[in-house]
Parts: structure tokens; sequence; C-alpha cells
């Protein structure tokens, strides 16, 4: 057996305690990275957690191997479930293949007729700058549904539903649905209300404009200038994520969302942005999220201690630089 580990922005200690657990076990495992040359394997690790799967798929890689997701630190999500700490006790269940595949749907883009990589969570256009309208026509299936003016528009897929498209008003779709949700983010329209399209649908964001440009962003990660169309249909293979964990669900998952989400209501919006950006990125520092969120170093460092306060956030010393603190997602029981 042959397995390939990709550890876009891991630590080099968490792919060595990876490959030594491997070895062990007489598994043979080489490092991928967004230059290597394709070679066979039986499946891929991803380190990084959700967001290292996110990077991963983003990668012109070979997306038909099933992909097992470990966390490196202690906030678990939909795509990734094992933590590193506990990946020993796997690796027999995964040498002998004992384990589940589940196909994750992926949307297809296009920007402005250019296709671009694949999204596992959402696709969402907005304005260069915040504050501002952008004015845009959506269609589904080639007809006109709505002509709105609203902060931006996100198309998203079951398992993104509960990331950005949830933090704005939209549905919370159960993984195995075969649906996608588009939610216009505040429009001016106040009887606007997210839709639910079938999965086989072509999604066409047209006519986008805005006193600045506008840009698409893909699961988070990768921004896009886009002039004028924005083109969205499922992509084909899907993702294929490795179970190995029979109680982590997507019913148990969502539980811990619907906990954040009762808590969230009576969150100030700064440590909500702050949340949603450590989700996004993973572990930062009071000055990365300061240049990420755009917010003022005292309302980060308020906002930062209500999140501590409420045990949603852990401080940890930098590996790199002892002086530095850096935050990142507590896990939400």
């Amino acid at each position: 057996m042959q397995i390939g580990i990709f550890g876009s922005g891991s630590t080099s200690t968490s792919q060595k305690i990876i490959k030594k657990i491997l070895s062990e076990n007489d598994i043979a495992s080489f490092t991928i990275t967004p230059k290597s040359k394709p070679k066979q394997s039986d499946c891929i690790i991803v380190l990084g957690g959700d967001k290292g799967i996110r990077n991963y798929y983003h990668r012109a890689f070979d997306s038909t191997l099933p992909v097992l997701g470990i966390n490196e630190g202690e906030f678990g999500g939909f795509l990734a479930q094992i933590d590193i700490k506990e990946f020993s006790s796997y690796v027999t269940r995964l040498k002998k293949q004992n384990y589940s595949i589940e196909e994750v749907p992926r949307l297809g883009v296009k920007i402005d007729g250019k296709n671009v990589f694949p999204v596992l969570n959402d696709v969402a256009v907005f304005p260069s700058k915040s504050a501002m309208l952008m004015e845009h026509t959506l269609s589904v299936n080639g007809e006109e549904v709505w002509h709105d003016s609203s902060d931006g528009i996100i198309i998203s897929t079951p398992i993104g539903s509960t990331a950005y498209s949830m933090s704005a008003g939209g549905p919370v779709i159960f993984q195995d649905s075969t649906v996608f949700a588009i939610i216009s983010v505040n429009s001016l329209n106040v009887n606007r209300r997210p839709i639910i399209v079938s999965n086989t649908s072509s999604i066409e964001i047209d006519d986008i404009s805005a006193r600045l440009h506008c840009e698409v962003v893909l699961d988070g990660l990768d921004r896009y200038k886009v002039n004028k169309i924005v083109e969205c249909m499922q992509f084909s293979p899907p993702a294929k994520i490795i179970r190995l964990k029979k109680d982590s669900t997507t019913i148990s998952a969502l539980a811990k969302k619907a906990h954040l989400a009762e808590e969230l209501l009576s969150m100030p919006p700064s440590s909500k942005l702050l949340l949603k950006t450590l989700e996004y990125e993973g572990a930062l520092t009071q000055k990365d999220l300061a240049n990420k969120t755009l917010l003022p170093d005292r309302t980060v460092r308020l906002a930062l201690s209500h999140l501590l306060n409420k045990g949603y956030v852990k401080k940890k010393v930098s590996v790199r630089d002892a002086r530095q603190k850096i935050y990142e997602i507590s896990k939400i029981e």
C-alpha cells in the first residue's frame, strides 16, 4: 500500500508524525506538493483539517483518489474527522481499507468564460470593498430569477451551507441532499429570500456591477476579479472523502453548528467576523486578524478577549516565534 501526504500550510512536524506511524505499519508514503509529479497511490492523507482539504482540491491533483482529512488542532470539521493525536488508532483500518467513502458534491465555476478550480463549499461574489452595493442578475437554467442590488451573492453546496451561507441567513442543508442554495446577502428588496435549486441546474450571475470592481471568492480561499458574469454548475467527479468514524455524521456535526448558531445570536459582529476568519484561515496572530478583517487593533483585541472568555478561541505560543501568540478555534462540544 502507498499513501500520498499533502500538507499545505502544515508543519513539517505533523508530516513526520504521520510518516512515522505509516512506516511502523509497513505503509509506504510520499509527500505531495503543488509541483509534485503524479505518483500511484491508494489514497491521500491531507493535513490541515477542512481548510487543508479545500486547498488540496483547489490544486491540479487527481481528484479520483479518496482523501482522509487530518485535523492538527482541536476543531473538527465536516470534511476532516480524525485528529492527528488519534491517527495511530485508525491506521490499521486505513491499511485494510476498512472505511466508507462519501462522495461530496463540488461546484464547477466559470468567471467571464474562463474555467477555474471547482469548489467544495461556496462561490461568493462581492464588491472588492465592503459597505458597497453590487447589482446583478440571477438566472437558473437560462431563465431570469431576479435582478437585485445587495451586498453580494453566495452559491452554496450542502456541505458549505453551514459555513458562510449560514452566516448570511441561508438554510442548513443535509449533506446527502441533491441541491444547491443561492443567497442574496442584505438585499435592498426586503422580500428577497434564499432559494434552493436542483444540483443539475445551470446557475448564472450576470450583469455584475458596482462602483469598484467585483471579486469572486472560492471557498473563502482564492479571489478572482470578475467583469460581468459567473457561471456555476455541478462538477464531476465529486470529492471522495474517507469516513472512519461512524459517530461523525452529518447530524452530529450539524448539532454542533446549531449550538454555535444559538450563541452567535448574542455575539458582537466583530467577534463573529473573527470566528469566521479563523474557521476559514486557521490559526492566526492578532496582527494577521487585523489585516484580514480590516478591523482596528483595539476592536480585534476586544473581540479576541470575548471569544477567549467564551471558550470559542484558544491562545498558544507560536512555534516559529515564541514572542508571538497565535489564536485558533477551540473544539465545540
